[in-house]
């Protein structure tokens, strides 16, 4: 029986200019992306500059099916956006959460299209605007995980030394059900906007670090 969730696909190219990708030689094609959870470090290897989904990151459809689907292309943009590559990618939203749904997801590049809240436009042109590299970001050092998160305007840091901290964002790096994380860490984690509820499943928002774009106590 053919899967009712089809894993993502994305057509790719070595340079993120528009013009410069049409020449020959800067496509790479419609690479499938099946069950990959390292899709993002095999486009980066493969010379991949530029990315574009094969269909919207719907998170207004209903069912388990429809939020597995949306977090395993939210995990792809999340991972290509930690890595510099431009994404093309569209989202759906539902108008009663959109607008903290979309500032919750603002440090992934922007997409090209919002639907579901009443000022897309407004919503569009702020996250566009305000976008930069490294705006939610973890880091795991000898005995402790740290989060640094700027969505919201200032500087946050949440830095936790208990050790079911790693052991939870593994579970929901490629989204979790919610009853496979201990109750108190989801609890704080969705507290301080870490995590993305699509369904039963449970998302990891932030990327991790693989550089600093500036000196490490100006980020």
């Amino acid at each position: 029986m053919p899967s009712s969730t089809p894993s993502p696909a994305v057509l790719a190219w070595r340079d993120h200019d528009t013009q410069a990708r049409s020449l020959p030689g800067m496509s790479l094609g419609r690479v499938p992306l099946a069950a990959d959870p390292g899709a993002a470090e095999r486009l980066w290897a493969m010379g991949a500059r530029r990315a574009e989904l094969d269909s919207p990151v719907d998170l207004v459809t209903p069912g388990p099916g429809a939020a597995r689907a949306a977090i395993d292309r939210l995990c792809l943009v999340r991972d290509l956006t930690a890595r510099a590559v431009q994404v093309d990618w569209d989202l759906r939203l539902a108008p009663e959460r959109a607008e903290q749904t979309w500032k919750v997801l603002s440090h992934l590049q922007p997409p090209r299209t919002v639907t579901g809240p009443a000022d897309a436009g407004t919503a569009l042109h702020a996250w566009r605007t305000r976008h930069y590299l490294c705006k939610l970001v973890w880091r795991r050092g000898p005995g402790f995980l740290q989060i640094r998160d700027r969505r919201w305007g200032d500087l946050r840091r949440f830095t936790a030394d208990d050790p079911r901290y790693p052991e939870a964002v593994a579970r929901l790096d490629r989204g979790a059900r919610h009853s496979d994380v201990a109750p108190d860490i989801l609890a704080e984690l969705t507290a301080e906007h870490l995590v993305l509820r699509a369904d039963d499943l449970v998302w990891w928002l932030p990327y991790r670090v693989t550089r600093w774009l500036q000196e490490a106590m100006a980020v």
